[in-house]
């Protein structure tokens, strides 16, 4: 993504389709342009096999003296979130390719943070202070403790999920914990439900934990937006935390999810800083307004 970001004929951005950890990732540069992804053009480019994906990290001209850049971050169904840790591992190496640096301070709508590129290529982000308040995460109704809070789904007698920890990463997160393989539960079955109960006023992230030793656990999210997920950085930091949080692990762990490792440390200053990978896979340029998307080297679109 080296080339200004409108291209001759005054329509097209560049972009890269990355991922990290699976987590499917468009990263399109729209800085020095005007033009907005719109909520369609990213659901017509959800919609197809090449382009699909889980959120597109959109980079624009700075807002705040300081940054490098303000990050638009969509979801697969074109709303909004406010924070993608995955996608910012993709921004942060799609960067660095293009300028030699390693070091980045990005603004979201969950604020600023700061991402560096690790010579052994992975990529450490500080994903910020958690909120645990009732009204920050938020919930619809006040709960003193959100280590768990009174929700369930299945018979009343018998639930099959029960009591998550809820947590915000600068989005909001349930944790259900169990003692199965996360794999037992039909998560693609129970996401959809949880993910717009009424307690979540935005919706919510939803995932399953189990806790295998001390520094370490398995996740898998549904995501808010999105669906079932390879990745999701946020979730893993959330799920980190309330497991530091309810004494079931210590504040460094490996959070292993259905794509690969990533590692959360919950930092004495209350900073969770993420580590993982990032790959690259092909670039193009797409149209913001409509989604219609040309790989390079190939003809673009009339």
């Amino acid at each position: 993504m080296t080339e200004s970001a409108e291209t001759t004929d005054g329509r097209f951005v560049p972009f890269a389709r990355m991922n990290g950890l699976g987590n499917e990732i468009i990263v399109a540069d729209l800085r020095g342009s005007k033009a907005r992804i719109a909520a369609d053009a990213a659901r017509t480019l959800a919609a197809v096999d090449a382009t699909r994906f889980d959120q597109i990290m959109a980079i624009h001209d700075p807002l705040t003296p300081g940054t490098d850049a303000y990050i638009r971050i969509i979801n697969r169904d074109g709303s909004e979130a406010q924070a993608c840790g995955n996608g910012t591992r993709c921004v942060v190496q799609a960067l660095s390719a293009e300028t030699g640096r390693h070091d980045f301070t990005f603004e979201t709508r969950a604020g600023i943070l700061s991402a560096s590129e690790r010579p052994d290529g992975l990529i450490a982000v500080d994903m910020g202070i958690p909120h645990f308040a009732w009204n920050e995460i938020p919930l619809a109704e006040e709960f003193r403790d959100t280590r768990a809070i009174e929700l369930q789904i299945g018979p009343i007698d018998a639930p099959v999920l029960h009591s998550p920890s809820v947590a915000s990463m600068g989005n909001p997160h349930a944790i259900f914990w169990v003692d199965r393989d996360v794999w037992d539960y039909e998560l693609d079955r129970f996401g959809p439900i949880l993910e717009n109960h009424p307690i979540f006023p935005e919706r919510a992230n939803i995932s399953i934990a189990r806790v295998t030793g001390r520094d370490a656990l398995t996740l898998r999210t549904w995501e808010r937006g999105v669906g079932l997920t390879r990745a999701c950085g946020s979730a893993a930091c959330a799920a980190a935390i309330s497991a530091a949080r309810t004494r079931r692990t210590d504040r460094t762990v490996t959070v292993t999810v259905p794509g690969g490792d990533l590692l959360i440390e919950w930092r004495d200053d209350d900073h969770v800083m993420m580590t993982g990978p990032a790959e690259w896979e092909w670039s193009g340029r797409l149209d913001p307004a409509t989604g219609v998307f040309e790989r390079d080297g190939e003809p673009v679109p009339a």
